[in-house]
């Protein structure tokens, strides 16, 4: 016997089970977003009798002493659809509400009220944005508010959200309405209140000025003795509190018996506890005023279903009260600025730098640190996420945005929690800062131990264009990662391809020229080989002349020790002559690799004194690879970002009828189909793109001589979301048959790089296609498929591109119920 279908109140609950969210607030505090429930009527009271008179005027335009029996029932028994209504919450208590009412099928009356003593926070702007969302999802397309005059906050919250809100004076009030779908200025407004508030819990976790160790055992080989050891080596310079139930001093500092007698509040509590303890350590933490969690025990979701189920109630228990959450089994983190001075890990402190690295591996955390001493390469910040069960590498990232200590970023990925929000956090520290990253599991992009994460289908192929989409710099291993990191780091940017190759040797010389050609850079001019007895004036003299050289973007020296005189001399020439100049330098000189101080050279400016040093590779192949990938990320840089897409013709109205017709095709097959040829042709005419009738596929005839047939394509992916991609139909296709990919929402750039990145995209020029009329056909469908979660799979195919225009003869559709779209415009904490 078949199963019921579910009935309407089940799907609109399961709906706004969805709708539940930790959230950071303005001061990085986290909050609980949930929709009301029938439950919540005593703490509804609670809440209004808590308010102040003046409040309670505002709100509801009277200063109601309490809510009577028929409101308490009105506010807290909703339909999930006609009515709405969220809490947001700290420790079990309501400190907002925000709700809307359907006026018709399209339009809404919304209401907020945010807590005396919570105000200031920016709930108000957390509670809008998820209400709109939530309206978008279930069909809305406009806000309504009556407005008291003197209610400034809440006019704020309306004009400041990046909406373009209308509004006039009736009656006694102001009436407020605006549209809620998202445009350009609300999506910045909302990722720049995000990247605050993010950045802001950060700064608690690396910039922590108290810091509470919990679990400090007697003997020195125990992790917390460890932790605690590095800790007063390193000299932190903030509060620093020791628990311990018997012993009155370790490593110099006096210890408090309990947490509960520790004074608060407390920026950061390290604990090295036993898994099964850790829990009521956390409620003991809370009661102090403690704001962020490190927890580098063992025990959790590594060790198994039951270390699982304690990881989660861990992070419940977090975030309950308020509070972020690094690990539980991480290695640690560190800060090195004077100010802060904090090495809160299990290994030696790094030498002080300016290099930002996040490593979601504990035991990684050992050789990522391990190689930058190494290699020289200083560190400002280093976070370990362990089992990443809350703090992220998208935290980290936030905060690195606006660090001024911090010049370039390190990644170590096993898995993209939220990867859409992973990219459009990456989009736009890439801009500022590069980042290198190394991402583990390409086959499958495989899980670990407690990652509920989800799984792409996209081919592997899709992640790096991903990647390159948002500016980062993927490579293979640590190695390749430090060679990058110490070229950024100490060298500028350069400017083109252009490669001059100076040195002693000719052997040497013609190893880096065909190195450079081998990655596709441009040896400028002539390797220049002097004898190996040059003197260091002919060294400099020779490095000068590549420098000036016009076509010259960056200068590669290559050396052997000198039959005469001491390598050091050359090394020093080598800096003293890129101090000169403002193009990148690079040697290979034999004996040095990494960060040296031979290499360095310092002159006076207006500011003061500037040291810069040359980055030494151990052969030249290391050195031009790491100068490819920093020239392709500083064209990536130097090129516009462009304007979101907005074809003629698409407006909100006409995605709702695109939104339409998916969700009616699931009326009929709740788990998915594909959608009949009238379907499809209805879907894509709601976004402007036309399927040419009688037709389904290549002609008869063959295609025109210079027609190029395509396959435009788009797909739901569970980790990524919306997926674009483009291909050649057909037997061109077995020839250059790798599709370029890109994940919506796409700028203009975005499309024309798309086209670009085809394998073979010289045959659209060759033959003198409408280019113009593609990139339009792709924007279209990115449109469309950003706006419909439920379009698992389009496919126009094939598509006739020809110097007359484009042509799409076929096309197939299909639908499917989508899990819920990670970073789907409203606020919260990504896992």
């Amino acid at each position: 016997m078949d199963d019921a279908a579910p009935t309407t109140e089940e799907l609109r609950a399961a709906r706004a089970a969805t709708w539940e969210a930790d959230v950071v607030l303005r001061d990085g505090a986290v909050a609980h977003v949930r929709p009301i429930r029938p439950d919540d009527r005593r703490a509804l009271a609670a809440f209004h009798r808590g308010q102040s008179e003046r409040s309670r005027y505002l709100r509801f335009f009277a200063a109601i002493p309490e809510l009577s029996d028929r409101d308490l029932d009105r506010f807290t028994q909703v339909d999930h659809d006609q009515r709405v209504a969220l809490v947001a919450e700290i420790g079990g208590e309501i400190i907002a509400i925000a709700r809307f009412d359907r006026i018709d099928p399209t339009t809404a009356e919304v209401a907020f009220n945010v807590a005396d003593e919570h105000q200031g926070r920016g709930l108000g702007s957390v509670m809008l944005e998820h209400l709109a969302a939530i309206g978008d999802e279930v069909g809305l397309g406009r806000f309504t508010a009556d407005v008291l005059p003197e209610n400034r906050q809440m006019m704020n919250v309306f004009t400041e959200a990046g909406y373009e809100v209308a509004h006039r004076f009736e009656d006694g009030v102001i009436a407020v309405s605006f549209d809620i779908e998202p445009n350009e200025h609300s999506r910045e407004v909302r990722e720049s209140r995000e990247q605050r508030a993010e950045a802001r819990s950060m700064v608690r976790v690396l910039r922590p000025e108290s810091v509470v160790m919990i679990g400090v055992s007697r003997r020195e080989e125990a992790i917390g003795h460890k932790v605690l050891a590095e800790i007063v080596a390193g000299g932190y310079q903030g509060r620093l509190e020791v628990v311990h139930p018997e012993v009155g001093e370790l490593a110099g500092i006096t210890t408090t018996p309990s947490v509960r007698e520790v004074t608060g509040p407390i920026d950061l509590a390290i604990i090295a506890l036993p898994a099964d303890t850790v829990h009521e350590v956390v409620a003991d933490c809370a009661a102090i005023g403690v704001r962020s969690v490190l927890v580098v025990s063992a025990g959790f979701a590594e060790a198994g279903p039951e270390g699982a189920r304690r990881q989660r109630e861990l992070l419940r228990l977090v975030h309950y009260h308020g509070m972020r959450l690094v690990g539980p089994n991480s290695y640690g983190l560190s800060n090195s600025s004077p100010e802060v001075s904090l090495n809160a890990t299990l290994g030696a402190p790094s030498v002080r730098g300016r290099f930002g690295l996040f490593a979601q591996s504990g035991a990684l955390g050992v050789s990522v640190t391990q190689m930058a001493r190494q290699r020289g390469v200083g560190l400002s910040t280093f976070v370990s996420a362990g089992n990443r069960a809350d703090v992220s590498g998208n935290d980290v990232m936030q905060y690195w945005m606006e660090d001024d200590d911090t010049a370039a970023v390190g990644l170590y990925l096993e898995t993209l929690g939220n990867a859409r929000k992973f990219f459009r956090i990456s989009q736009r520290l890439s801009a500022k800062k590069p980042i290198i990253a190394i991402k583990s599991g390409t086959s499958g992009y495989g899980v670990p131990p407690g990652h509920l994460i989800r799984r792409s289908r996209a081919r592997p192929e899709a992640l790096d264009a991903m990647l390159r989409q948002s500016g980062i710099i993927r490579v293979s291993n640590l190695h390749q990662m430090f060679n990058i990191a110490q070229l950024v780091l100490h060298q500028p940017l350069p400017a083109g391809r252009g490669v001059a190759v100076v040195g002693n040797s000719t052997s040497l010389a013609a190893l880096a020229a065909d190195a450079c050609m081998g990655w596709g850079l441009q040896v400028a001019r002539e390797p220049h080989s002097l004898p190996h007895d040059a003197s260091m004036g002919e060294i400099a003299e020779a490095l000068h002349e590549a420098f000036e050289d016009p076509t010259v973007h960056a200068v590669l020296a290559v050396f052997i020790p000198p039959l005469v005189g001491d390598g050091r001399d050359v090394a020093r020439t080598v800096a003293q002559v890129a101090l000169d100049h403002e193009k990148p330098c690079l040697t290979t000189m034999t004996g040095m690799d990494g960060v040296n101080e031979t290499l360095s050279a310092t002159k006076d400016t207006p500011d003061g004194p500037v040291t810069e040093v040359v980055p030494a590779y151990m052969v030249p192949e290391d050195a031009v690879r790491a100068l490819n990938a920093v020239e392709r990320y500083a064209a990536w840089r130097r090129s516009s970002r462009g304007e979101l897409v907005a074809p003629e013709g698409i407006d909100w109205q006409a995605i709702d009828a695109a939104q339409e017709i998916a969700s009616d095709a699931l009326l009929s097959a709740p788990v998915g189909r594909e959608l009949r040829p009238e379907e499809t042709s209805e879907l894509l005419a709601a976004v402007g793109i036309e399927l040419a009738t009688g037709s389904g596929g290549e002609p008869a005839g063959g295609w025109p001589t210079d027609a190029v047939p395509l396959v435009v394509g788009a797909t739901e992916d569970p980790l990524f979301g919306p997926v674009v991609s483009l291909r050649f139909h057909g037997s061109t296709a077995a020839l250059l048959g790798t599709p370029s990919y890109r994940v919506p929402p796409l700028t203009d750039a975005d499309v024309h790089d798309l086209v670009d990145s085809l394998q073979g995209s010289r045959l659209l020029a060759e033959r003198g296609v409408d280019r113009a009329a593609l990139e339009e056909l792709v924007a279209r469908v990115s449109v469309l498929a950003d706006a419909v979660p439920e379009l698992a799979e389009l496919q126009l195919s094939p598509v006739e591109v020809t110097p007359r225009g484009v042509v799409v003869h076929a096309a197939r559709a299909t639908v499917e119920r989508p899990e819920v779209r990670q970073d789907a415009g409203r606020r919260s904490i990504s896992r």
